[in-house]
């Protein structure tokens, strides 16, 4: 690659957002296939070695000034690299919310076990939501049964941010057993109930409809139940959509014959 070139790629990656709602709202969303599979699956050489220079880039922007280490967090919340591990674990300390953000969100895309305890730490205990509803996210990659009971407090008692991220990771832990899934289950049910945020209950609903296959048939039973109330008694269209959306994707024939008999008995069209 000409002098030109490399000039022109690192302005371009210089000149990525650091917005922090925006840099919330893109990298708290999980995505459905990872950036690297989507690389092996498409087996272009010329797009490999693009990320290699990135990574490369920011591994050297970690370890400069305040600016280019936001910079240098953006390209480890998007691309997973293990040499970039010893330099973000130090900016979880750091006084700036969005370095400290953005930190765990890296830390998500890049699990690392030495991080674990200081990730649950800042969901207990940061200060700003921002960070803590990155933590929330970040710690459904790390399936330890050590961050399900800080999960689930999460889910209880944060702001309703946090508590959304909250359920998708416990949906994401939970489903690494039956045991982890059980206990997650348990608290998703009880917040699908009681939670006055719709978006919470919607992705409970989701979270839970996750979980289902690793549930044991008295909680499958229970979780079906949940569900039917929702979608008879919610108040709000979209969670009782997400309700009917996950019932039938459960594929049961038990499920569909008790919707046939709600649609039949009018309470449902």
């Amino acid at each position: 690659m000409n002098q030109a070139s490399a000039q022109g790629e690192s302005e371009g990656l210089a000149n990525l957002a650091i917005d922090p709602d925006v840099l919330a709202r893109e990298l708290a969303a999980e995505l459905d296939v990872d950036p690297l599979e989507a690389i092996d699956l498409e087996g272009g050489d010329s797009d490999a070695s693009q990320i290699s220079r990135e990574c490369d880039a920011g591994l050297e922007w970690l370890k400069q000034g305040h600016e280019e280490r936001l910079q240098g967090l953006r390209v480890f919340c998007e691309h997973r690299d293990s040499r970039a591990l010893p330099l973000l674990l130090p900016l979880l300390n750091e006084p700036c919310p969005v370095e400290r953000m953005s930190a765990v969100y890296a830390l998500g895309r890049n699990p690392c076990p030495s991080a674990l305890e200081l990730l649950l730490n800042l969901l207990r205990t940061d200060s700003n939501a921002y960070v803590r509803k990155a933590a929330a996210w970040s710690l459904g990659n790390y399936p330890d049964a050590s961050v399900i009971d800080p999960l689930i407090h999460a889910l209880q008692n944060d702001v309703s941010a946090v508590r959304l991220w909250a359920s998708g990771s416990l949906a994401d832990v939970g489903a690494t057993s039956c045991d982890k899934a059980d206990l997650a289950a348990t608290q998703l049910l009880v917040s699908l109930k009681i939670d006055t945020e719709t978006v919470v209950r919607s992705n409970c609903i989701w979270a839970l409809g996750r979980l289902y296959s690793k549930l044991n048939q008295s909680r499958k039973d229970e979780l079906v139940e949940a569900f039917i109330d929702v979608l008879l008694n919610d108040s709000q269209d979209s969670v009782r959509e997400e309700a009917r959306i996950s019932l039938e994707q459960l594929d049961e024939a038990k499920v569909f014959e008790k919707l046939q008999e709600l649609i039949d008995e009018g309470l449902l069209v």
